[in-house]
C-alpha cells in the first residue's frame, strides 16, 4: 500500500508532502492568468488532502502553511507581499485553513485506523506461520511413522516367510516321509494304502502351498540373487496361477540395487499385477523396468477396462496406508520416488509408472549388506 510505504520513513513523508505542494503551486501558476485569484485555493486543496491521507499530521501542517504563504505571495494581490489588504481575502484564507484542518483531522483518523489494521494483520500472519510450522512438524512425524510401519511390515514378512520355510516346511517333509513308509507297509491293505496315499498327496500339496505363501511374503531370491531373478520367478508363477500373459522387459545388465529399492520395486510390480488380475479383466500385461540418469523407471501396463478419474481419486484417498495404490505411493515417496496412473476408464487399459532415485551405494556394498 502507498500509505504504508510512505509512512515507513519520516523524511520521505515530509519530502513527498513538500513535492505535492510544489506541484500544486506550479499548477496554480499555469492557471492563474485564466482563472484569477480563486485558483490557488482550488489547486492547493488536493495537495493538502493528499498529505493528510498519506503523510501524517506534521507534513500536512507544513503543506497548509506553505500553501497559504505561497498563495498569498505569488497569486493574491498585492503580489510578492504577505500583507492581507481586505476582509474578503482574510475570509478566504480562514475558510481554506478551516477546511484544511478538517481534512487533516479526517486523514489522521484514517491513518491511525489503518495502522491498527496493519498491526492486527501482522499478528494474524505470525499466528498463521506458527500454525503452519506446527502442521509441518505433525506431517513430518506422520511421514516418519508411515515409513517405520512399512519397514516393520517388510521385516515381519521376511521373518514369517523364514519361519514357515525353516520350521513348518521341514516338519511337513518329515511327516510326508513317514506317511510314505506307512503306505509301503500297508500295500496289502488296498483301501488303507489308498487313504494313506491320498493323505501324502494332500501333505505334498499343503507343503507346496506353504512354500508358495512363504515365497510370496518375501521371496528369498530377492535377497540372494537380486531383483531380476525374483521378478522372473514371481511373474512366471503369477502367469501360471492367474492365466494372465505377462511380458517382462528387463535389461540383462540391470545389476543390483539397495535392499530397500529392490523391495519397493518388487512390491510395486506385485501390487500392480494383483490389481490387474482382480479388477482390470485384461488377458495380458507388460512390465518394463529400466535404469538411467540415476533413476529406475518401473512401468506396468494392461489392456483392461481401465479406471475412471473418480475411481483413481477414491483409491488414492480412502486406502489404508500400506495397502493398494496409496500404500505403493507412500512406499515410493519414502524413498524419494513417485507414482503416476494413466487411465481414462474407457476400456483402453491402464499404465502405472513409478520412478525411484538410485542411492549412491555400490553393488558390492549392497551385496555385503545383505550377506551381513
Amino acid at each position: 500500500m502507498l500509505s504504508a510505504r510512505i509512512s515507513e520513513n519520516t523524511s520521505i513523508r515530509y519530502v513527498v508532502a513538500f513535492l505535492a505542494t510544489v506541484v500544486a503551486l506550479l499548477a496554480c501558476r499555469a492557471l492563474h492568468p485564466f482563472l484569477g485569484d480563486s485558483v490557488p485555493y482550488i489547486m492547493l486543496f488536493p495537495a493538502v488532502a493528499f498529505a493528510a491521507w498519506y503523510c501524517g499530521v506534521g507534513p500536512s501542517i507544513l503543506i497548509v502553511a506553505v500553501a497559504v504563504v505561497g498563495a498569498k505571495y505569488w497569486f493574491i494581490t498585492p503580489m510578492h507581499s504577505l500583507r492581507i489588504p481586505n476582509t474578503i481575502q482574510s475570509l478566504g484564507i480562514l475558510a481554506f485553513l478551516l477546511a484544511s484542518c478538517v481534512v487533516v483531522a479526517m486523514g489522521e483518523a484514517r491513518r491511525r485506523e489503518n495502522e491498527k489494521l496493519r498491526r492486527a494483520q501482522g499478528k494474524l500472519e505470525e499466528r498463521v506461520k506458527e500454525r503452519t510450522a506446527e502442521l509441518d512438524t505433525a506431517n513430518h512425524g506422520l511421514r516418519e511413522l508411515s515409513a517405520r510401519l512399512l519397514q516393520l511390515q517388510d521385516e515381519e514378512r521376511r521373518r514369517i516367510a523364514r519361519e514357515l520355510h525353516d520350521s513348518v516346511g521341514q516338519m511337513l517333509a518329515a511327516l510326508n516321509m513317514n506317511l510314505f513308509a506307512v503306505g509301503a507297509d500297508l500295500e496289502r491293505l488296498t483301501k488303507t494304502a489308498r487313504s494313506v496315499t491320498d493323505s501324502a498327496a494332500l501333505v505334498q500339496e499343503m507343503s507346496q502351498e506353504i512354500r508358495t505363501i512363504s515365497y510370496l511374503l518375501h521371496p528369498p531370491l530377492l535377497d540372494e540373487a537380486g531383483l531380476p531373478s525374483a521378478l522372473r520367478w514371481y511373474i512366471d508363477g503369477f502367469a501360471e496361477r492367474s492365466k494372465v500373459k505377462v511380458d517382462l522387459e528387463l535389461p540383462a545388465d540391470f545389476g543390483r540395487l539397495s535392499r530397500e529399492l529392490e523391495t519397493a520395486i518388487f512390491r510395486t510390480v506385485q501390487e500392480c499385477l494383483t490389481n490387474i488380475h482382480r479388477h482390470s479383466e485384461s488377458p495380458i500385461a507388460k512390465v518394463r523396468i529400466a535404469r538411467s540418469d540415476g533413476h529406475v523407471r518401473v512401468e506396468v501396463e494392461d489392456r483392461g477396462k481401465g479406471m475412471s478419474p473418480e475411481k483413481q481419486s477414491e483409491m488414492a484417498s480412502n486406502g489404508t496406508p500400506g495397502v493398494g495404490i496409496r500404500g505403493m505411493r507412500e512406499r515410493l515417496r519414502q524413498l524419494g520416488g513417485s507414482l503416476a496412473i494413466n487411465s481414462d476408464g474407457n476400456g483402453k487399459g491402464t499404465v502405472i509408472v513409478a520412478r525411484l532415485p538410485i542411492a549412491n551405494t555400490s553393488v558390492l556394498a549392497a551385496t555385503e549388506g545383505r550377506a551381513s
